[in-house]
């Protein structure tokens, strides 16, 4: 099994719902597991036309499945949840990442991982190190809670909701 760092994001209709729903549609997935959820922070949104704050979280799942198998998995999960790739950066129900692919490197024209800009954006950091601070960024040998270091202060990540608070009930424990 691999450990699989994910990144969620909403800025369209009811955010925290779009988190949830995101989540719990992945874990029905019979060959993913959840293991963590991290808190979920409010950011400004990044690059793009003007456009309303997100919401981004990350969580820890275990599978077996191969990285195009999950990543297609992930992108029928926001379709269902109404994602539209109309607008390059534009506003979206749901975006799901595929950050970390235990130590994988994958670089195809459909998808690249670790994510290329993992280590520049704080709002994926934030969240990836209330689960997984201390994950080995495989291409840069860094660990994640040393690549949010190098950021510095985030004044455009903001608190929202606690560890755990926005995934089901099943969660096997909340360590925040």
């Amino acid at each position: 099994m691999e450990r699989v760092l994910v990144g969620f994001g909403s800025n369209l209709g009811d955010r925290e719902a779009n988190l949830r729903s995101g989540l719990l549609m992945i874990r029905q997935h019979p060959l993913i597991a959840l293991t963590d959820a991290s808190a979920i922070y409010e950011t400004d949104p990044v690059g793009g036309p003007p456009q309303a704050r997100f919401l981004n979280a990350c969580a820890i799942f275990l599978t077996v499945l191969s990285p195009a198998e999950l990543f297609g998995h992930l992108r029928q999960v926001e379709r269902v949840l109404g994602r539209t790739r109309s607008i390059v950066n534009g506003p979206r129900t749901l975006d799901l990442d595929v950050l970390l692919f235990g130590d994988t490197v994958v670089d195809d024209p459909d998808l690249t991982i670790p994510h290329p800009r993992l280590h520049e954006r704080g709002f994926v950091l934030k969240p990836a190190c209330d689960v997984a601070a201390s994950l080995v960024h495989p291409s840069l040998g860094r660990t994640l809670a040393d690549l949010l270091e190098i950021l510095g202060p985030l004044p455009s990540v903001r608190f929202f909701r606690p560890c755990g608070a926005w995934a089901a009930r099943e969660m096997p424990h909340d360590h925040c």
